[in-house]
């Protein structure tokens, strides 16, 4: 069975599934709130920003998780037949975010193609969303092959979901103020690349130019970031964020004894 059979087949499966569209219609329908309730474009894009930095993650990872265990079953058959194992991973890993990403784009981009506003700003914030996803979705194919029992491995996913968007920026927060005589900007620009959710936060700020509402922060962000080294140095951690997840993921699956 070839890569694009099963890929084909995950994704006609997926599809037809009542909570990819309900993942669809939820974005549709807060950001055509947004807009009903008088937004502009630039603070939709703003009130989306958080949106998709906060809800992506947590549906990606806990859908991601949920999908790998209940596919145990699917998985075991299609593994008695001549398939091959790194075939199979990429056919689930596609069905889950191949569909996510659709999902997140379509709703967010109609309200904003409808009335013809910040078409480049919408882009931006979707391709951030669908990177989100990617990565998230990586760590929880992760997690369901590192854990047997589905309790304990969305606990834990709910946990990396809650570290990497809450606690993380806590952590820094304390940094910061614990060694606020030294001179910190260089860490805290390394620290920031080392969580997907700040490094797309930081991306989206600079890109809508924000970034001055984040003070000296924001100014020291925007000379980094805004540099040809910065950004190419931002876009290779964006990368490894993408390559490392999946590819431990895939590393787990081809060893994995179903």
């Amino acid at each position: 069975m070839s890569t694009i059979k099963i890929v084909k087949y995950q994704l006609q499966d997926v599809f037809r599934s009542k909570w990819i569209w309900a993942y669809a219609i939820f974005f549709f329908a807060l950001t055509e709130a947004l807009f009903q309730f008088g937004g502009d474009g630039d603070r939709v894009i703003t009130s989306m920003m958080n949106v998709v930095l906060l809800i992506i993650p947590l549906i990606s990872i806990v859908l991601g998780a949920m999908y790998l265990y209940n596919s145990r079953e699917y998985i075991e058959l299609l593994l008695c037949q001549p398939v091959k194992r790194s075939s199979l991973f990429f056919g689930l890993f596609s069905g889950v975010t191949v569909p996510l990403s659709v999902a997140f784009a379509v709703g967010v981009a109609i309200p904003f193609l409808m009335r013809g506003s910040e078409i480049a700003s919408t882009l931006f914030l979707m391709i951030t969303g669908i990177l989100l996803t990617v990565i998230f979705v990586a760590m929880a194919f992760g997690l369901a092959l590192s854990f047997e029992d589905r309790i304990k491995g969305l606990g834990i996913a709910l946990v990396l979901w809650l570290f990497f968007t809450v606690v993380y920026d806590g952590i820094i927060l304390l940094i910061i103020y614990a060694y606020a005589d030294y001179p910190l900007q260089q860490t805290v620009i390394v620290l920031s690349m080392l969580n997907p959710v700040d490094l797309g936060r930081i991306l989206l700020l600079l890109n809508y130019d924000i970034s001055a509402l984040m003070g000296f922060t924001g100014a020291v962000f925007q000379q980094f970031f805004g540099s040809m080294t910065g950004q190419t140095i931002s876009i290779t951690a964006m990368l490894l964020w993408l390559g490392i997840p999946f590819w431990l993921g895939r590393r787990a699956f081809l060893r994995r004894n179903f």
